[in-house]
């Protein structure tokens, strides 16, 4: 019987700190006596005194069979899975691993086009075949919420050989869309569902929360307990559940990205978090959910600003909300989201992140009702201030239209390719070899493999142009873009493996 109370991992952590002994193992910096002092300075002594290696006490990741091994069975038991497993390189990590662990080399995987630039990464790794479903765009918000259910039974009937599904639970946004059919429908053709639930990890522990992917019936979820539970930083969990997915592909696909020194802080992190989830998770949640509620209110009376909340007809795409999630809409102020985070970030406050029309912030366990006012106080004081930018004049295109491109070759083929580097106006109608995107959220508006479009060019220009941040080109200023060398050879030998789904 587990006793969710344990913490196996902190206690073997403090036997081995309080074991006397003289160190000649890494770290270097020797349980701290060797730390810079300005690092010591900053965070003090003892967190150095917990930064140990794969001691004897304290077990091995790879091959846990102690206390990592109990850690990761009390936190399969908290999250409801029959197996989990703790990542130190965050939730990029564990979906790289589920995309290897489910798919060979020029096998497909279906996908939503919004994924997170590690999806990517996975594709690469892999060498599957990226089958997109475009989501449903929310043009007033210009957002893409899920998919529809009718698309995901389109695209599986046109290929019925797909190794796997792949979604996203909840989006950037806090969007879910309906993963009980979802889950359903992959699982007609006997395929496994990936959950890329990032920023979901606290939906198991309170029931006016959105389903979590394990209860919904996801085989394989990865989830960042550092985003909206109480974990360190880079601090991941991955789930499973049935047998659709091969354990020992998994085991060794871990194994490749994963660091052999894993940080025994995360680890404790992880085992701390599911402890104090396990034992006063609804609580918590409840405080959680009533602050998020009390904030919603308030700033909905503020005049010009909105909050995103669950259409009264919800559909499959927009199924249900995280609520501790606001989305808060600037589009009636004549301000960008970008212009309304420079304001807020003068006045002490600091969002999750900003887009053209938006401002997202994240209330977590970790907020308190101070919190709330501060908020609500600076958004009524940003209200005030008119016309900061007028974005309709400076943005004409909305990201749905633009990030429908043509995907030439996949992505792999396409990081390995040779690569040169144009000025941007030599680029257009060319095979990108970069993954730019708008960060966060980091869903590339154009991935490598895919055709270069002017409409493309120029939103990434604005959003630039208007305070956003782009990412992932190796020229931010976005003066050149790296491309396809030869790109007439390498469509001529990769195309036909390729498929685009656009419905």
């Amino acid at each position: 019987m587990l006793y969710q109370n344990q913490t196996p991992l902190i206690d073997a952590l403090k036997t081995s700190i309080s074991r006397p002994h003289t160190p000649f193992y890494t770290p270097g910096h020797k349980r701290g006596v060797g730390i810079s002092p300005i690092l010591k300075d900053l965070l003090g002594e003892k967190v150095f005194k917990s930064d140990l290696t794969e001691l004897e006490e304290l077990d091995n990741l790879f091959t846990p069979e102690s206390a990592i091994l109990a850690a990761q069975e009390l936190a399969a038991d908290a999250f409801g899975a029959e197996k989990t497993y703790f990542l130190v390189n965050g939730s990029t990590c564990g979906i790289e691993a589920a995309i290897m662990a489910t798919c060979s080399m020029g096998e497909k995987i279906i996908l939503p086009r919004n994924i997170h630039s590690s999806v990517i990464s996975g594709l690469v790794l892999s060498g599957a075949i990226p089958i997109f479903i475009y989501p449903e765009y929310d043009e007033h918000l210009d957002i893409a919420h899920g998919i529809k259910l009718e698309d995901l039974k389109l695209t599986l009937s046109q290929h019925p050989d797909a190794k796997a599904v792949l979604m996203i639970h909840p989006t950037y946004y806090g969007v879910c869309g309906d993963l009980k059919s979802i889950a359903k429908i992959t699982h007609e053709y006997n395929i496994p569902l990936i959950l890329d639930e990032a920023h979901g990890a606290h939906f198991a522990f309170h029931p006016h929360l959105p389903t979590s992917a394990l209860a919904a019936g996801a085989d394989i979820t990865i989830q960042s307990i550092h985003k909206t539970l109480a974990a360190m930083t880079q601090a991941s969990m991955l789930h499973i559940q049935g047998n659709r997915i091969n354990i020992d592909r998994l085991n060794k696909s871990l194994q490749l990205v994963q660091s052999t020194s894993p940080s025994f802080v995360l680890l404790a992190s992880l085992d701390a978090a599911r402890q104090q989830m396990a034992m006063n998770g609804e609580s918590l949640m409840f405080e959680t959910l009533y602050l998020a509620s009390l904030a919603r209110r308030k700033i909905n009376k503020i005049s010009g600003l909105s909050v995103l909340d669950i259409p009264e007809n919800k559909h499959s795409s927009f199924f249900e909300l995280d609520t501790t999630r606001l989305t808060v809409n600037v589009t009636q102020l004549g301000i960008t989201g970008f212009a309304a985070e420079d304001f807020i970030n003068e006045n002490g406050l600091t969002p999750e992140f900003s887009s053209l029309h938006n401002l997202i912030f994240i209330i977590s366990l970790g907020n308190n009702k101070s919190d709330i006012e501060i908020l609500v106080e600076t958004l009524k004081n940003l209200s005030q201030i008119k016309n900061l930018t007028n974005q309709y004049q400076l943005c004409k295109y909305k990201n749905h239209d633009i990030i429908k491109g043509s995907l030439c070759i996949s992505p792999r083929e396409a990081f390995f390719a040779d690569t040169e580097t144009l000025p941007l106006e030599k680029t257009f109608n060319r095979i990108c070899a970069e993954n730019i995107c708008p960060y966060p959220p980091g869903i590339p508006v154009l991935m490598a493999g895919e055709l270069i479009t002017k409409p493309a060019i120029e939103y990434l220009q604005q959003i630039s142009l208007l305070g956003g941040v782009i990412s992932g080109c190796a020229d931010a200023s976005l003066h050149s873009i790296k491309v396809i060398k030869n790109p007439s050879q390498v469509q001529e030998s990769t195309v036909k493996s390729v498929f685009i789904q656009d419905i």
